[in-house]
């Protein structure tokens, strides 16, 4: 029944979405929460059942029958739950769960409560489709999906003109990567005559030569879709307008759905990526530069949602890497533990926002620990592990990808990585000290009525910083922990080999952590210990300090360079070709139509004798032409 897994929050969507209205609003929780309460405890069942079968036969399939059949070719509403799935739906539906609980606290007071919580489900069963799907046509269903419910949901308050403004911003970027993918399904189809995974893997190696261009034009394809999805270079910019969109809708994007949609993509696809080396090369680098771009640039946000939506790009980055080197169970793992954390990062902040009615700037923020005791703990929780601080899960799951990358030859991304583990817990710490360390900088309104988020707010964030602090150690020991031992059947095993002695991997791991910790005291110094030296920097470095705060421009880059002349070039077309030749011939034909009309409208006069004389003409004209032509 693992069709069940998907179908469950769909139905839950629907029921809620269409009956909502004339619901109570604890009848609309209950079923949005027990609707992906279900799917998670079928997901823990279909788990379940998994280790109890031998390793490498781990697979669990179900079809709701034929989709398509034309030919030999055809399709099935097929669903697949192996290891990678497994994982997948378990962080869709677990944390997706606590994030439904904190949204009836937080979104409480909104009059679309019920359209709020119906997306919820919609995203979550979309996402459940891509996951479990046992093909790519169907994965692409769900694919679009996402994308469909992340424009409603970013969106959600829709009066607003930049929350509009950015659910068509995901959109329409989204768009220029799923056109890739599309392009690719159809090579797929061409070259394998199928779109199921266990036949396009079983016939790659045989129709696609190791290295050929073929095998790298179309992972590349796989690959652009991906980058739109999982906010890549150069598609990553719809991710931080995405903060306009209710905080649990940051969330769920951030940390279990959307955004690891690509990850997962390229995860999957990683028997026909191994036949194309330069693909996980561009993989690898892509992932590299993202992280540590992302990251400078989060380095000078004040919007407290922002900083972490530019961490978030930066992780999605450390797992491409990760996948590049052909380290995917550390990819992949990476996912998972930044699942938690990033969840707790959002939740947490989102708390924030909601003890201070909507403020998000840190800068008018500063000494909430008093106050805010759970949220404090629990963002100082998230921290740690999204600056990968030893024994957190973000550490554990960071360093084997820093370990991988190292060990394959890539010296440079290590270098890049490690750089960016430094970056990472600067930016997160100024964050911590400025928000909730210091003297307060509220005014005394917002400070007399500071107070903690309710329970169903508090709950998730206790939870997701349980997790946080613990779910790493199903990676212990690295690469051949419980989690890498799980995943072993699905992926193929690494092309590269271990280039230098394990024990060196303690070597490495302590100098990544020395350079976080590093970060950590910088932002200490800097922001805690001297405010008056962050303010010096800047007027030292003001073109840097610029450069980063305006994002590179890279925003108005794209708006100058594709944005403007499309606009520009759809104006041109629509004063010229549509309005003259377009508008121009139909309403031509319209203003024949009405002269020829009023012509023949003068035949109709009304008298007897005028109708008899056009008859009588008529007849002779006729009996004429047979006369001579008959």
């Amino acid at each position: 029944m693992i069709w069940l897994i998907p179908v469950v929050p769909l139905v839950g969507s629907l029921v809620v979405g269409l009956m909502g209205r004339r619901m109570q609003r604890g009848l609309v929780t209950g079923i949005a929460c027990g609707a992906t309460s279900l799917s998670l405890l079928l997901s823990l069942m279909a788990f379940v059942r998994l280790l109890q079968m031998p390793a490498e036969g781990r697979l669990l399939r179900s079809s709701l029958g034929s989709w398509i059949a034309s030919g030999d070719f055809s399709v099935s509403f097929g669903f697949l739950f192996d290891p990678l799935s497994a994982i997948m739906a378990l962080v869709v539906c677990g944390v997706g769960l606590l994030i439904h609980i904190y949204s009836i606290g937080y979104m409480q007071e909104d009059r679309d409560y019920h359209r709020f919580f119906s997306l919820l489900n919609l995203f979550l069963a979309e996402m459940l489709v891509l996951v479990l799907a046992d093909n790519y046509l169907l994965l692409f269903v769900g694919w679009e999906g996402v994308g469909l419910c992340s424009y409603l949901l970013i969106g959600f308050w829709f009066e607003r003109p930049a929350a509009a403004s950015a659910g068509t911003k995901a959109f329409l970027v989204n768009r220029i990567g799923d056109g890739a993918v599309v392009v690719g399904l159809i090579w797929m189809i061409l070259l394998f005559g199928s779109l199921d995974f266990q036949t396009v893997f079983t016939e790659a190696p045989t129709v696609l030569a190791h290295g050929s261009v073929t095998a790298m034009l179309l992972t590349l394809l796989l690959f652009i879709g991906a980058t739109g999805k999982s906010a890549q270079l150069p598609l990553y910019v719809w991710l931080p307008d995405a903060m306009e969109g209710p905080t649990p809708v940051s969330a769920l994007i951030h940390a279990a759905t959307m955004v690891t949609a690509g990850v997962y993509l390229v995860a999957r696809s990683a028997p026909l990526f191994q036949l194309a080396p330069v693909s996980l090369e561009i993989v690898a680098w892509v992932g590299g530069l993202t992280a540590l771009y992302a990251a400078s640039i989060a380095l000078v946000q004040t919007d407290i949602k922002r900083i972490i939506a530019y961490s978030t790009i930066s992780q999605l980055g450390y797992m491409f890497l990760g996948l590049g080197v052909g380290a995917y169970a550390a990819g992949i793992f990476h996912l998972m533990t930044h699942a938690f954390f990033k969840a707790l990062l959002f939740l947490s902040a989102g708390s924030v926002i909601h003890a201070l009615a909507g403020e998000q700037d840190i800068r008018k923020m500063g000494g909430l620990r008093k106050s805010l005791r759970v949220t404090t703990g629990s963002f100082l929780v998230g921290a740690l592990a999204n600056a990968g601080i030893a024994p957190f899960a973000g550490f554990w799951s960071k360093d084997e990808i820093l370990f991988a990358a190292y060990t394959s030859g890539h010296r440079l991304l290590w270098v890049i990585g490690v750089l960016t583990a430094a970056g990472t817990a600067l930016y997160m710490f100024r964050l911590y000290f400025l928000a909730f360390e210091g003297k307060s900088r509220l005014d005394a309104h917002t400070l007399k009525h500071l107070h903690e988020a309710p329970w169903s707010m508090r709950l998730p964030l206790v939870l997701l910083a349980l997790g946080s602090a613990t779910v790493g150690f199903v990676g212990f020991p690295p690469e051949s922990g419980p989690f890498q031992r799980f995943l072993g059947s699905v992926f193929p095993v690494p092309v590269h080999e271990a280039s230098v002695e394990p024990s060196s991997g303690v070597v490495l791991a302590v100098a990544t952590l020395v350079m976080a910790l590093l970060g950590i005291g910088v932002a200490f110094w800097c922001y805690l210990r001297d405010p008056t030296r962050p303010e010096a920097l800047v007027a030292r470095y003001p073109a840097l300090h610029r450069t980063l705060f305006h994002k590179y421009w890279v925003d108005e880059l794209y708006d100058k360079v594709v944005i403007h002349p499309i606009v520009t070039s759809a104006r041109a077309i629509s004063e010229s070709f549509d309005a003259r030749i377009v508008d121009g011939s139909v309403n031509g034909i319209a203003t024949l139509a009405i002269r020829a009309g009023s012509m023949l409208r003068r035949l109709q006069t009304g008298y007897v004798p005028t109708y008899i004389l056009s008859i009588l003409v008529g007849a002779v004209v006729l009996l004429g032409y047979l006369a001579f032509y008959g």
